[in-house]
């Protein structure tokens, strides 16, 4: 790859390109977005060499476009590159959903397209924009790509290499399954933030629960600063499974719910001791992965 087109630099794609330029000496890339002040920014950051407004004019001559987009924009994109997409030009993506982003490809392009490598760096943070972004925002982190089953091999060749470049580790799977996993992962979470601090927000005491807040609040509302518009899409293209993960969720909460109410001594500190067990497991895999064991 010589020369990358990224279309939304903002924190995903911005460290991207930000590493990208770090550890690929003689790379070109050109981004894209709807705001030029964003663009100027990422520019004076040292992210991108040139910069367009227009996708399809920012497309042209790439040998690879990432779509680090909203979900709600993925379409769109699409769109308005197909007529300046080359021939051999490979198209990938960093959204948080990958079968929507095949039903768009193959509805856009009538089919989906060889050099299409749809990805999802598993790498946010709750701050966004080009100013939020890092160089090493994807060390150690997983990419999780689902290519499709008429995918040209060196297309997700280069894919990979491209975040193992910026010190990702990538995986390969199913789009269903991926869909299905982030929604319990990552999406079900990010609803259980944004529900709390909503409930707590609009109690009369608000004031007090916010000043007397202990960390464990501040721990697990912290994703609910992430950005609204990418919550929103996601929410919207991802509907099905957020829904199963949010009803599994339910089902816990009232055997939850029946014991206390019961006073289930014994019920209650087998729920606890469980998911204390499983946290515990869970954060020794971590801590393995994070030794590079």
């Amino acid at each position: 790859m010589k020369h990358l087109c990224v279309i939304g630099v903002g924190l995903i794609g911005g460290s991207l390109a930000l590493a990208l330029k770090q550890r690929r000496a003689g790379l070109r890339v050109t981004g894209c977005s709807r705001n030029e002040g964003n663009l100027r920014a990422a520019a004076d950051r040292g992210a991108i060499d040139d910069y367009h407004t227009d996708p399809a004019a920012a497309v042209r001559g790439c040998d690879m476009v990432m779509l680090a987009l909203p979900m709600g924009g993925m379409r769109a994109a699409m769109q308005s590159i197909k007529p300046a997409l080359g021939a051999g030009t490979i198209l990938t993506d960093a959204g948080s959903a990958k079968l929507p982003v095949l039903r768009d490809a193959q509805e856009v392009f009538g089919r989906l397209p060889p050099g299409l490598v749809p990805g999802h760096p598993i790498a946010g943070i709750e701050n966004s924009g080009i100013a939020a972004a890092t160089v090493d925002l994807y060390q150690g982190r997983r990419v999780i790509l689902t290519p499709h089953a008429d995918g040209d091999a060196a297309a997700l060749r280069a894919v990979k290499d491209m975040w193992q470049t910026v010190g990702a580790e990538t995986h390969l799977m199913d789009a269903e399954m991926h869909d299905n996993i982030l929604a319990a992962t990552s999406h079900l979470p990010h609803m259980l933030a944004f529900a709390l601090v909503r409930e707590l927000a609009n109690s009369p005491h608000h004031d007090d629960i916010f000043r007397y807040a202990a960390g464990g609040l501040r721990d697990f509302t912290r994703v609910a600063e992430s950005d609204p518009v990418m919550w929103r899409d996601i929410c919207l293209v991802n509907g099905a499974a957020i829904l199963a993960a949010m009803d599994r969720y339910d089902d816990e909460l009232t055997r939850l719910r029946e014991a206390i109410a019961t006073a289930d001594t014994d019920a209650l500190q087998r729920m606890f001791c469980e998911a204390r067990d499983a946290r515990s497991h869970f954060r020794r895999l971590l801590d393995r992965r994070e030794r590079g064991e």
